[in-house]
């Protein structure tokens, strides 16, 4: 199985991709992991990235397409995948299937978890923060048992910047403005399937299996 998971921040398509990693026995490969573990082996490749990871800029197509493939041609990497944070753009999309050409491979299907963007703010502005011991809540979800404080050690819980309404807002516009390119390109290879995020994690995950099926 060779999967590419797509959905805007807060749909939930980590929790998605880790379980269908576990079911179809492949790896889950996320653009983060890649790069915090590029980074600490301290590859060529690895510190290039991070010199624009430290200057706040985005990393260069060609360069995730080599982290990319330094990952798929490990021995996991060989028997399938599923592929979380990458692609984010039409162009990155057509480097990856150039990739596994060259691997004599494709991608098998393209998951686009889908959810309104007003459930998504609402969720996402609802996350908090131990800032002293890092543990995470959401008011709506996994709220504490004593409102504002961390259950684990007492410290009064804040909201991160990038958690507040009109940044969540601006990330939700980044998002849709660069996938929609990305989604019509998928959509025109037949491998696009769109799935109902606003639904029970479990129920977004039997959705997913049925339609793989």
């Amino acid at each position: 199985m060779r999967l590419v998971i797509l959905g805007p921040p807060g749909a939930g398509k980590g929790t998605q991709a880790i379980q269908l990693a576990e079911r179809y026995d492949v790896p889950h490969i996320s653009t983060g992991d890649i790069l915090r573990q590029a980074v600490k082996e301290e590859s060529e490749l690895g510190a290039e990235a991070n010199s624009y990871i430290v200057a706040g800029e985005l990393v260069p197509d060609d360069l995730m397409l080599g982290l990319i493939k330094m990952r798929l041609m490990g021995v996991d990497g060989r028997k399938g995948f599923i592929l979380d944070g990458f692609p984010r753009t039409a162009v990155q999309a057509e480097g990856l299937d150039g990739l596994l050409s060259s691997f004599d491979e494709k991608v098998d299907a393209v998951i686009s978890i889908e959810v309104d963007s007003k459930v998504l703010v609402r969720r996402l502005s609802s996350r908090r923060v131990c800032p002293c011991c890092g543990r995470n809540y959401n008011l709506l979800s996994s709220p504490p048992q004593r409102p504002g404080r961390c259950d684990q050690c007492g410290a009064k819980l804040i909201q991160r910047e990038d958690d507040k309404e009109q940044t969540i807002i601006n990330r939700l516009e980044v998002y849709t403005e660069q996938t929609a390119p990305l989604k019509e390109f998928y959509k025109n290879k037949g491998l696009l399937k769109q799935i109902d995020g606003q639904v029970s994690v479990e129920e977004v995950f039997q959705r997913i299996i049925k339609t793989l099926q």
